[in-house]
C-alpha cells in the first residue's frame, strides 16, 4: 500500500508550479513512496545511547583570546586612503 497518493503529488507540485505529466506524478509518487519506507526504517534504529550532535566529525575551532589590541595610527591608515577629510575616509555618497 503507498503512503502517499498521486493526488497528493500532484497537488505538491501544483504548489511548487511546476507542471508534470500523469507518467511522472506516478513516478513521483513510487519514488516518495520508497524514500518514506527507508525514513520509517530508520525510525525503528535503537538511538537511545547516542549523543546529540551538531556534525559528524569532532571539529574544534581553534579561537585566539579576545583581547584589546592597540590599531593602526590613524594617520598610517589615512596613507592609504584615496580621499580622506577631517580624519575620516571619504567615499561617494551612494544616498541621494
Amino acid at each position: 500500500m503507498s503512503r502517499i497518493s498521486t493526488e497528493q503529488v500532484k497537488h505538491v507540485a501544483n504548489l511548487a508550479r511546476l507542471a508534470i505529466t500523469e507518467e511522472e506524478a506516478e513516478k513521483f509518487t513510487n519514488h516518495l513512496d520508497a524514500i518514506i519506507t527507508f525514513a520509517e526504517q530508520l525510525n525503528e534504529l535503537d538511538t537511545s545511547n547516542v549523543k546529540p550532535t551538531s556534525h559528524v566529525l569532532d571539529i574544534k575551532n581553534v579561537l585566539r583570546e579576545d583581547k584589546a589590541e592597540k590599531g593602526l595610527p590613524r594617520e598610517e591608515v589615512l596613507k592609504n586612503a584615496p580621499d580622506h577629510l577631517d580624519g575620516q575616509v571619504r567615499v561617494p555618497s551612494i544616498i541621494e
